[in-house]
């Protein structure tokens, strides 16, 4: 890892400024790898350093720089000080770069990249992940992939730095939408078609249920006296709604199953009826509920105390409301789990929902209101299948398949496969999550099944290509790595190129758990293919000298090894034949 050198850089730094070498250390930072141009390994701005208080502000900033670079000396570690733009670039030990890098990716093998000196402070704790949250007695909507991607996303990471991880699908199980299903259900169900296709026919009963609502002021009170029903403890009502949502759950399974995403809890809305009433009382007895004209139950959020910003927390008639159900579920979690992060993902749509949620919390006395987290993310528009426009995940990724099946057997290159659906499957879910993952989050984006499945690019396809083709390689040429390794044969330009970037994986990964954004890692590993492919046609391991044919072999053996855990943390399952 990048340890030795940033440590080493650092501590001359250290005895020209008197700060001290712990403090300077996150100020050097590693080069981002060029195609175009070799690069040198390190540099450190002087913005950076007067930023944190390392450097007195006096002259220019070019100035400061030259100053400094004078007054530091290359050693058995730094074997060149060059003063670029605000900076100074070194250059490191190339037999130390390869011995290195080779060495502690081997040692680490998962860890390489987090057990790492950025990490020293990271604060570990116990963090609840709260995404995906489909509604219960409908088929998984397509627009439900963002929330599922980017929470699993966001819970390996966390769980990759050491933290106690919670994962928990928090489904829409309540609600007057539920009225109006299980009238509808009453009217035109089947229990015959629920056994045959669950999720479809509980689909086609809301559909036509909604049609009829709109014109028939009876299915509107069905539907209202159904639900009063259910929040009421009917037996018969909670039965019926009781079955659609564990069939919910087992359909849902089978997509999360595809996805390689698992829950260590299903609650729900349903799951705080009761404590939701607890915390209109609390915030009655706070003082802190106020009555709309039309009977409302609400909390004044504005600052003159005129209600022209509110949150609504209770329907006239007395039922609860989605705001004070999430309410409930935050206090609950917490007495529960006694949390150090909580983290909700879901559209931006709902900020205002969060925001609103937060102040409540903080006004009901709650300190720990700063530890929760909205993730908040964009649409994708244009998400259709060859049928039509897409409502429906399932179809999303049986399109996926089957486009990659066809890719797959058109292509000259692709290898004899005992499973070739089961590569299909992963390979065009890695595509769905690099679409997904190469923009900001917030962001929302215009998908492309034509873009998403290229295998050249920057494409999920591509990423897997790389890793299964270093993966055969390592298959062919397993025998004739056996002289030991002699950091001295990785000098190419190409070796280096590679050696230089894996060498900023921990800062790669650092910057991700600062700011949540897939999109640092993504870059990082395609670029991390583009130059393995590179190195891939030029530094050939079959036909060369037995040390020269060791050193290259470990090289992509190492680089694979990297490849397959940057892609394990986006969720994706990594594939070693295609």
């Amino acid at each position: 890892m990048a340890c030795l050198f940033r440590r080493s850089i650092a501590a001359q730094l250290s005895r020209v400024l008197g700060t001290s070498t712990e403090k300077l250390i996150p100020v050097v930072s590693a080069v981002p790898v060029s195609k175009k141009q070799q690069t040198l390994d390190f540099r450190v701005s002087v913005n950076s350093l007067l930023a944190n208080g390392c450097l007195k502000s006096g002259s220019t900033v070019q100035s400061q720089a030259k100053q400094l670079s004078e007054q530091l000396t290359c050693d058995d570690v730094v074997t060149e000080i060059a003063v670029g733009q605000g900076v100074i670039n070194f250059k490191v030990n190339r037999f130390l770069l390869a011995e290195i890098v080779m060495q502690e990716i081997s040692k680490k093998g998962t860890k390489y990249g987090i057990e790492s000196e950025l990490f020293s402070g990271y604060p570990c704790g116990r963090v609840i992940v709260e995404f995906s949250s489909p509604n219960i007695a409908k088929k998984f909507h397509a627009g439900h992939l963002r929330s599922t991607i980017i929470g699993n996303f966001i819970a390996n990471l966390k769980q990759a730095l050491g933290n106690d991880v919670i994962r928990i699908n928090y489904l829409g199980d309540w609600g007057l939408q539920f009225g109006l299903l299980g009238a509808g259900f009453q009217h035109f169900g089947s229990e015959v078609k629920l056994k045959a296709n669950p999720l479809q026919h509980l689909f086609e009963v809301y559909v036509e249920v909604n049609k009829m609502a709109e014109s028939s002021e009876d299915i509107q009170k069905a539907a209202e006296l159904f639900f009063k029903k259910l929040e009421g403890g009917d037996k018969q009502t909670l039965a019926l709604w009781g079955q659609f949502r564990t069939i919910s759950i087992e359909e849902y399974e089978k997509i999360y199953q595809r996805l390689g995403v698992h829950f260590d809890e299903y609650s729900g809305e349903s799951f705080y009826q009761v404590k939701a009433q607890e915390v209109l009382q609390l915030i009655d007895q706070k003082g802190l509920l106020r009555k709309t004209k039309q009977g409302t139950g609400v909390v004044d959020l504005s600052p003159n105390g005129d209600l022209s910003a509110y949150a609504k927390m209770v329907r006239s008639d007395g039922t609860s409301l989605y705001l004070t159900r999430d309410i409930a579920a935050a206090a609950d979690r917490m007495e529960k789990y006694n949390f150090d992060k909580m983290i909700y993902v879901t559209a931006k749509e709902q900020s205002t929902h969060f925001q609103q949620m937060f102040e409540i919390l903080k006004l009901l006395g709650y300190n720990w209101t700063e530890r929760c987290q909205h993730v908040p993310f964009g649409l994708v528009q244009g998400m259709k299948t060859r049928k039509g426009d897409v409502v429906f995940l399932e179809d999303v990724l049986n399109e996926a398949r089957s486009r990659m099946l066809q890719n797959m057997a058109a292509s000259k290159t692709t290898k004899e496969l005992d499973d070739p659906e089961d590569t299909a499957e992963k390979v065009g879910v890695a595509a769905l999550i690099i679409q997904d993952f190469k923009g900001p989050l917030l962001s929302d984006y215009e998908f492309d099944w034509d873009r998403v499945l290229q295998s050249q690019g920057d494409t999920g396809v591509f990423l897997q290509y790389t890793h299964a083709r270093l993966c055969s390689l390592q298959r062919i040429c397993e025998d004739g790595a056996q002289t030991p390794f002699n950091p001295s044969y990785l000098q190419d330009p190409q070796a280096i190129a590679l050696l230089q970037h894996l060498l900023r994986y921990d800062e790669v990964l650092y910057q991700v758990s600062e700011d949540l954004q897939p999109k640092h890692l993504v870059n990082y590993l395609i670029m991390l293919s583009r130059l393995a492919s590179i190195a891939h046609r030029t530094l050939h391991v079959k036909g060369s000298l037995p040390e020269v044919a060791t050193a290259r072999f470990l090289l992509f053996k190492g680089t694979s090894s990297v490849l397959a855990n940057g892609m394990k943390l986006l969720g994706i399952t990594p594939v070693e034949k295609m």
